[in-house]
């Protein structure tokens, strides 16, 4: 009975020399093994029980590793599996196909059997990452609260509809309290390094914000201007 701790790992090759290559050195390593000749029984397996990743060869009988890797990828239960191809097409333009066809890495033959074990771990680590659920981040103190999944504002209860570059504006300042940032730092960190807009446009967001989230906006104490340097975040004002 394998252990149910173990990551899975589907080898799809119709030579038994290679398939039991393979299985053997993955065993070696810690992973459960199963086997598959060609790519109907493939994805059959595939489809029953999800393994953690396909090593997928091309050449093989039927439908080809191509077409296998397509289908994978277009039914829902396979779509996120990680899929290594595994085969003696060599040329730049079949591993392109390959990666483009949906395949997380390419090993061609002969190969080392260690460096498709270290390929293996390192498509699973990524794979693994992605998976990871991220935390819903939410910032709230005092009367401001901003939910940076939802994109909802309240301001002391009430919903703020803000424009899309307002509300990154005002997530940049709340996860950068009490720090002062001049215009073109604020372009590069807001808008992005590759944005050409004039420095004045900052100020121009800032006043707009200010009308939605001070309690008043000529004499602001939330999103406060340093003279001579830009603007800062001064958190402190939120409290009652």
């Amino acid at each position: 009975m394998s252990d149910p701790a173990k990551k899975t790992i589907l080898v799809v090759e119709d030579e038994p020399d290679i398939r039991e290559l393979i299985r053997y050195n993955l065993e070696q390593e810690g992973f459960a093994v199963a086997e598959a000749p060609d790519g109907e029984a493939a994805l059959a397996y595939a489809r029953r029980t999800a393994p953690a990743l396909v090593i997928l060869d091309l050449m093989l009988p039927g439908a080809d590793g191509l077409e296998i890797c397509r289908r994978l990828r277009a039914q829902p239960e396979t779509a996120k599996v990680a899929i290594v191809m595994l085969t003696a097409k060599a040329a730049e333009v079949d591993r392109v196909l390959g990666l483009e066809m949906g395949a997380d890495d390419y090993v061609t033959k002969p190969f080392s059997p260690r460096e498709l074990v270290a390929r293996i771990r390192a498509v699973l680590r990524r794979t693994d990452a992605r998976e990871v659920p991220r935390p819903h981040e939410v910032y709230e103190r005092g009367r401001l609260r901003v939910d940076f999944d939802t994109y909802e504002v309240r301001l002391e209860g009430t919903p703020l509809a803000l424009s899309l570059r307002e509300f990154e504006l005002l997530k940049f300042f709340v996860r950068n309290p009490n720090r002062v940032f001049d215009r073109l730092a604020i372009l590069d960190l807001v808008w992005g390094e590759d944005t050409y807009v004039e420095p004045r446009t900052v100020d121009v967001h800032i006043r707009r914000l200010r009308q939605r989230v001070e309690r008043d906006d000529a004499n602001p104490t939330l999103i406060l201007t340093v003279r001579g340097v830009g603007y800062k975040f001064d958190e402190r004002a939120l409290q009652p």
